[in-house]
């Protein structure tokens, strides 16, 4: 029988779907629940017994005064690990028990996404690329197919034109088909798999083309278990990922990726109404030493029609959000470490043992 009691603090406190801290009155972490471990990315242990301002540093606010709540939003806070984040910040002092408060973090890129007014401008936005990439890409060898038939018209030497006729359609053909790969919303298979040959084969691919003359070197955790994912989706996408790094390297200075991973604790995703959550603790991380994202553009990498390339059309990184989360995993952009690297990091479930 189900018990008749309510459930208890630690209960609730696990289940709370807001970030949130205990510290005491030595300033060190007491109590972390579940979602603040998912969205700093750190496990309990790694924080609990860890003076707060090693593990977290913020802006104080200039009014804060001790025993009182203060809040701050927008705030760009950093991890122990330097993961930046904007969030918004609630600090609140425990009764009785001096010196004890709680800190309660909101993800402020992910909440102002979620927003209804954010996504209508996010529809916009991406149904504006959409026209505008599209307009720019079908005309230009629509031109030069009318332009090879006229000539051919006027008696010019078929072979030639018509090759360049061919490419050009194929080229059309090439556009639409990716275009396509975003309609598929069939499941995608997953099975257990073990991701370290296919990781030295995307690297092989990368070394032998497009990352010619970069490093790129491997930092693998040799106990991770089996992920539970789709090889041919996790190979398209770590492929997009390294050309991702090797185009933001270019051709000067340090240029090095770094393929890595780990396993980590902590990290869950919503598995849908009436299913719990779901752990994601295989990571594997695709890590460049390239300036990264414009910061005007870092909040919507994955949405389509994004790039800080110009002649980027921004469908890579939308096509690798799409094929992680077919296989029930996350993607994450983030600046890290010092100095500053990008890091793009796969999430994916455990297979089953």
């Amino acid at each position: 029988m189900l018990s008749q009691r309510g459930p208890d603090a630690a209960e609730l406190l696990a289940a709370l779907p807001v970030a949130l801290l205990v510290v005491d009155a030595e300033d060190r972490i007491a109590r972390v629940n579940a979602e603040c471990e998912t969205l700093l990315n750190l496990s309990e242990r790694a924080m609990v017994g860890q003076p707060l301002g090693a593990v977290l540093s913020f802006p104080d606010a200039g009014s804060r005064r001790d025993g009182h709540a203060f809040a701050i939003f927008d705030a760009d806070v950093q991890t122990l690990r330097g993961v930046k984040l904007r969030v918004d910040l609630i600090e609140a002092a425990v009764v009785d028990h001096p010196g004890w408060r709680t800190i309660t973090l909101h993800n402020a890129a992910a909440s102002r996404r979620l927003g209804v007014s954010a996504d209508r401008a996010a529809a916009a936005r991406s149904a504006v690329g959409a026209a505008a990439m599209l307009a720019h890409e079908i005309k230009n060898p629509l031109s030069s197919i009318r332009g090879a038939a006229q000539l051919i018209a006027d008696g010019a030497d078929a072979d030639e034109l018509t090759r360049l006729m061919i490419a050009e359609v194929d080229r059309v053909a090439a556009l639409i088909d990716h275009m396509e790969d975003f309609t598929d919303t069939r499941p995608r298979e997953v099975a257990p798999m073990n991701i370290y040959p296919l990781l030295a084969h995307a690297r092989g691919v990368a070394l032998a083309g497009f990352a010619r003359g970069i490093a790129i070197e491997e930092r693998y955790d040799p106990s991770l278990p089996q992920a539970l994912g789709n090889s041919d989706s996790l190979l398209q996408v770590i492929l997009n990922l390294l050309k991702n790094a090797a185009a933001a390297l270019g051709e000067r200075g340090e240029r090095t990726i770094t393929l890595a991973t780990a396993y980590r604790h902590g990290v869950t995703v919503a598995a849908g109404r009436g299913r719990g959550r779901t752990p994601l603790p295989i990571e594997i991380c695709v890590i460049d030493t390239g300036p990264g994202a414009p910061a005007d553009i870092a909040d919507h990498l994955f949405d389509p029609f994004v790039s800080s390339r110009p002649e980027g059309k921004g469908l890579g990184l939308a096509l690798v959000d799409k094929l992680v989360r077919d296989m029930g995993g996350i993607v994450q952009y983030s600046r890290e470490g010092m100095p500053h690297q990008t890091v793009f990091r796969i999430l994916l479930p455990r297979a089953k043992a």
